[in-house]
């Protein structure tokens, strides 16, 4: 127990050094700090549970709750694990959607540019398609993700600034589609055709829900690499967003 709290606590501080905090972060530093404590207080744990019949009770079935909340997040990983396509597989699409990620200092995060560098991939491989980009001003800066990503494909990709459709109003996964919708209208596409969805590889499956919900009829997901040392809080964190996201009706 005390080596399992400990790499629990360590999963959650070593982003939080990064600069990360969020409940991928929160949850697991909770969950290290509480086994840890209770490893110490193992044989004063035992006395109390032995004290009463209820408090055995009440022991079990924090456990039980405990198991069938983690296997229903390995569940959810388990089924959003290799999504999406390899930006040279991907079919051929009218557009493309990158979605928002986080930005500082006026630059993309670690996350936001591998998908932005996936995102030069499809477009080097399918040319024609428009590549449009989505996000709104992060706390703590003064340009929106959107001019962030824009400027980040010309200066690292060549895409000329003035030809990337750019929102810069959202602030969620749903408001991203939903404002990039009408952007791309502008622009002649329809969106009967495919449309790739560019985004983290654990963001995808709900990515490509919303997107349906918000008319995107064939959207087609591209799925980019997430950096090593967040990719355990991200894909948890993933799991409360996909609830909040079913609570909120967004899919």
């Amino acid at each position: 127990m005390a080596a399992t709290s400990l790499l629990l606590l360590g999963l959650g501080l070593a982003p939080l050094i990064a600069g990360n905090f969020h409940l991928g972060v929160a949850v697991p530093m909770v969950l290290g700090a509480g086994g840890l404590w209770l490893a110490w207080q193992w044989q004063a744990v035992r006395r109390w549970r032995a004290a009463a019949p209820w408090r055995r009770w009440l022991w079990r079935a924090g456990w039980s709750a405990l198991a069938a909340w983690t296997a229903s997040v390995v569940g959810l990983w388990m089924m959003i694990a290799g999504m999406g396509f390899e930006p040279q597989a991907t079919p051929r699409v009218a557009a493309m959607v990158v979605l928002g990620s986080g930005t500082q200092d006026g630059h993309p995060r670690a996350p936001l540019a591998l998908r932005l560098d996936t995102a030069a991939e499809l477009a080097a491989a399918q040319p024609d398609a428009i590549v449009a980009v989505s996000g709104g001003v992060d706390f703590g800066e003064k340009e929106s993700e959107g001019i962030i990503m824009a400027r980040y494909l010309a200066a690292n990709h060549g895409l000329r600034q003035s030809a990337v459709v750019v929102e810069e109003v959202s602030t969620s996964t749903e408001l991203n589609l939903a404002l990039t919708r009408p952007l791309l209208e502008q622009r002649g596409v329809d969106l009967n055709q495919p449309i790739a969805v560019v985004t983290s590889d654990f963001h995808l499956w709900r990515a490509l829900r919303i997107a349906k919900r918000q008319g995107y009829v064939q959207p087609v997901g591209v799925g980019a690499p997430t950096p090593l040392i967040i990719r355990f809080n991200v894909w948890l964190r993933e799991y409360f967003a996909v609830a909040s996201s079913w609570a909120l009706g967004e899919w």
